[in-house]
């Protein structure tokens, strides 16, 4: 595997957020983003044409109240939530399997009971248990979800998405790997070769679909992956795309940076 990831003018960047791009956080809310990184970001959407987007367990709403950049791509839920540049957000949910979440809504209220610090997230087409302050409890809280989902999704249209101390219940047919392929579908992004940046588990799925299409996947960390690079943590994932910037703004493309609202 190569550890350096490549610099392509013609690339479509899809970049995960938690762990990728920003360094995890006892909880979600309390991650911090680095000075520069919002605007690393637009000066390399910039020079992308538009082709780079936010990919991220998160919600949307989420992703924008981190770095309040409503104008970017982005996929949120693990692709559930869609947005173009410029374009309304799409909901890839179908109503039934709406229906089956709201069964285990108030099935998983018990878990928090059971397990001192295990927390309930509702991301509305998504629900997150997260463990990180009772790690012990994994494998118990996975289990009775699994029973659960047995028992009040029997259509199958749900399914277990395993993170970095959570486990969510997403409809099974979504990705982050559809999430790319609907990108890369559509302009700008259509015609690029997509590099797909991510940490956990569940970024192999887009890891996958862009290296299928002709990109590459760059796997941040040492576990195992599908992915052809790697960088070690976030900041040399943040260390890399500044010198991205550096290619695109300095080598052959010689594209101006934006000035206004610089921050």
């Amino acid at each position: 595997m190569s550890t350096t990831p490549p610099f392509w003018a013609d690339a479509a960047l899809f970049l995960d957020v938690d762990g990728t791009l920003l360094e995890f956080a006892p909880r979600p809310e309390a991650v911090v983003v680095p000075p520069g990184l919002r605007r690393l970001l637009l000066d390399l959407a910039a020079a992308l044409d538009g082709a780079l987007a936010l990919v991220s367990g998160r919600s949307l709403d989420s992703i924008d109240a981190l770095f309040d950049l409503p104008q970017l791509a982005a996929a949120g839920l693990h692709g559930l939530q869609r947005r173009l540049p410029g374009r309304a957000v799409e909901v890839a949910v179908e109503p039934t399997v709406s229906s089956a979440l709201e069964r285990l809504r108030a099935a998983l209220r018990t878990l928090t009971d059971a397990h001192p610090g295990v927390r309930i997230e509702d991301k509305h087409h998504a629900l997150a248990v997260h463990y990180r302050a009772a790690p012990t409890a994994g494998a118990a809280v996975e289990a009775r979800l699994r029973e659960w989902l047995a028992a009040l999704d029997r259509s199958g249209e749900l399914g277990l998405l395993h993170g970095n101390h959570v486990v969510e219940i997403k409809p099974a047919a979504v990705n982050k790997g559809t999430a790319v392929e609907h990108f890369m579908r559509a302009p700008p992004f259509a015609g690029r070769r997509p590099v797909f940046v991510g940490d956990d588990v569940t970024d192999e799925d887009g890891i996958r679909a862009a290296q299928a299409l002709g990109g590459v996947g760059v796997k941040v960390g040492d576990a195992p992956s599908a992915a052809r690079c790697r960088l070690p943590d976030p900041a040399a994932v943040r260390a890399w795309l500044g010198a991205y910037r550096e290619f695109l703004y300095s080598g052959p493309a010689r594209r101006t940076p934006p000035q206004a609202n610089r921050r």
